[in-house]
């Protein structure tokens, strides 16, 4: 018997049953740096979805800031690569050509996003793109069902959102400061965002100053 549990994962198996795509994911947002995924159909798409967070760009963020459909048909050449450079090149490393990113919500208040690939570039055609939106406005009303039967599924990202609050401590930064500082220093060192806060949470890592800084306190950097 199907539970909750099983819900996200299977409504993921079941976009890319019904749409000409290779995978798909949803994103659940509580607002600026403070994000999860729900579901991913497969380890690529769960990658992908890992990637625009630790950027902080890409086809999907828009949706979301937008609340808005965001159709990126390929991420090779042309405009789309244009608009996100370092994630249309991070996105064709993991085989991935095509992105559709569709806002989770009611009206302009956007809770999430669905965000479809495919390893092929080109455009949804237009009885695919109704299908996507028809799953779309299934996804938000199952989203808003299980928030009111139970309670929204919980962000897996609580560590990032510790490793901000250190930095705005450490910096006397804001929070979107903060989110900045560590998505440059995990994208310099190749690594996810959540890797990255892990370590600044264990003081494995202490973010340094700029050359003209000084950190909140005059403390000493002490990075690895």
């Amino acid at each position: 018997m199907e539970t909750d549990d099983d819900i996200p994962e299977a409504l993921c198996r079941a976009c890319v049953r019904l749409l000409p795509v290779s995978g798909a994911s949803v994103t659940l947002s509580g607002g600026p740096g403070v994000q999860s995924t729900w579901c991913a159909s497969d380890p690529t798409a769960a990658r992908l979805a890992e990637t625009q967070f630790t950027l902080g760009d890409g086809p999907g963020q828009t949706a979301l800031e937008r609340a808005a459909p965001v159709l990126a048909a390929d991420l090779t050449d042309g405009p789309d690569v244009r608009r996100w450079p370092v994630f249309a090149h991070q996105a064709v490393e993991l085989g991935v050509r095509a992105v559709f990113s569709l806002p989770l919500g009611v009206g302009d208040q956007a809770i999430g996003t669905i965000d479809l690939f495919r390893d092929t570039a080109g455009p949804l055609d237009a009885p695919a793109l109704r299908t996507a939106l028809r799953v779309r406005d299934a996804l938000t009303a199952t989203l808003l069902d299980l928030h009111a039967r139970t309670r929204p599924p919980a962000p897996d990202h609580t560590e990032v959102h510790q490793a901000v609050g250190m930095v705005m401590t450490q910096f006397d930064a804001d929070a979107h400061q903060a989110l900045d500082r560590l998505r440059a220093r995990a994208f310099a060192e190749g690594r996810t965002l959540a890797q990255l806060a892990h370590d600044v949470i264990t003081r494995k890592l202490r973010l340094a100053p700029a050359p003209d800084e000084t950190p909140a306190g005059g403390d000493p950097p002490d990075t690895p």
